[in-house]
């Protein structure tokens, strides 16, 4: 391929420009406005949540949940282990304690079993639970929610891969106390970077708008009572958001249709499996992940970067991190097993259908020399 394909490439397909110029010509070049409105009115409507705040990370977002509920020094806080760093380091900004908790093998998110057993066992009490909705696919949120709330655990959605993904009809993000998204480079909607945090507790956002503006008190002067953050989304990335909101759901069935091309041309291949979907749900396919049985995965990758194709490793574990060597865990396996055999493929807007029976031609030829 002469132009390189990249996992999931930023891609402008709408009214982008358009609102840009818009957000340049009232001057409103600042974390408010129009189009910072209009951008949390268009995740309230899309996803159905009372309440938003556009931020300027998924991390950021996160956060925030757990700043006002309360999570401080000491606390212990339940997360995804197979998942990627920005879903915990707001943990370690509370200074408080992740608790790892592994994968089933029906989502390859957070196992319900798993975490029901450590609920019966942990000495100390956590105070909430972060999950990932790895992928873009659905955990099995309903389960997780009710174990959260027969115990008392407050419940952080990080749907930072999964805007549009459902279950039930549902989307992720709206189970919890709270719901994030993230809108970086590689995201299926990216405004270049930003976040949102949702939440139907108005009180909830409201207290996270005063943390997310300095945590200013309502005087003429500025008067700071408590510590807050630089963390509102800027109005111009927002008009880049409120464009792509007008076509969410042609993003996800593009998506879906690159999952479905990789199905049909690897579906011969024994010994590729695809990530799995939960009866009920759908899944925004953000990123078309395998696992491979017996061929190194490392094979893969290298052959696909010879035709100028990324791929990528499933995501290390956080409990194999360095940084988190003597967190408390609670594992089966299944999150290192899938690491060492999974591949992302790369599952750009703009790719064809031709682009991907070429990439499946080099995947099948290096499993069949393995």
């Amino acid at each position: 391929m002469n132009k390189r394909q990249f996992l999931s490439a930023p891609y402008m397909s709408g009214n982008e420009l358009k609102y840009i110029e818009k957000v340049f010509e009232s001057n409103y070049i600042a974390p408010l406005g129009e189009y910072v409105n209009k951008f949390e009115n268009s995740i309230k409507n899309y996803v159905g949540v009372k309440n938003a705040l556009a931020v300027t990370s998924g991390t950021a977002a996160i956060h925030l949940a757990l700043r006002i509920l309360g999570i401080k020094e000491g606390d212990d806080v339940l997360a995804s282990t197979f998942t990627f760093i920005g879903s915990i380091s707001s943990i370690l900004y509370q200074n408080a304690n992740p608790v790892f908790i592994d994968s089933d093998e029906e989502s390859w998110n957070i196992s319900p079993k798993l975490l029901k057993e450590y609920l019966l066992k942990c000495e100390k009490k956590p105070k909430a639970l972060i999950l990932t909705h790895l992928y873009g696919q659905c955990a099995d949120i309903e389960t997780i929610s009710k174990i959260c709330k027969e115990n008392n655990i407050f419940l952080i959605e990080d749907a930072a891969e999964s805007l549009g993904a459902t279950l039930k009809g549902k989307h992720t993000g709206t189970f919890g106390d709270f719901g994030i998204y993230s809108f970086n480079g590689n995201k299926i909607l990216t405004t270049s970077g930003g976040g949102m945090l949702v939440s139907d507790n108005e009180e909830y956002i409201k207290k996270a708008m005063f943390y997310s503006t300095q945590a200013r008190e309502p005087e003429i002067f500025y008067e700071h009572e408590e510590y807050g953050y630089n963390y509102r989304m800027s109005n111009v990335l927002a008009a880049i958001g409120v464009a792509q909101m007008e076509v969410i759901e042609d993003r996800v069935a593009k998506k879906r249709e690159i999952y479905d091309w990789y199905k049909e041309y690897l579906s011969d291949i024994s010994e590729i499996k695809m990530m799995p979907e939960l009866e009920n749900s759908r899944g925004n396919r953000w990123l078309t992940t395998i696992t491979l049985e017996k061929t190194y995965y490392q094979k893969v990758m290298k052959a696909l970067d010879e035709i100028n194709v990324e791929s990528r490793p499933l995501w290390k574990p956080m409990h194999m991190q360095p940084l988190f060597k003597n967190a408390k865990t609670y594992l089966d396996g299944t999150s290192e097993k899938l690491f060492k055999k999974g591949l992302c493929l790369a599952s750009s807007p703009t790719m064809t259908k031709e682009d991907i029976e070429y990439i499946c031609k080099v995947i099948k030829k290096v499993c069949s020399c393995s």
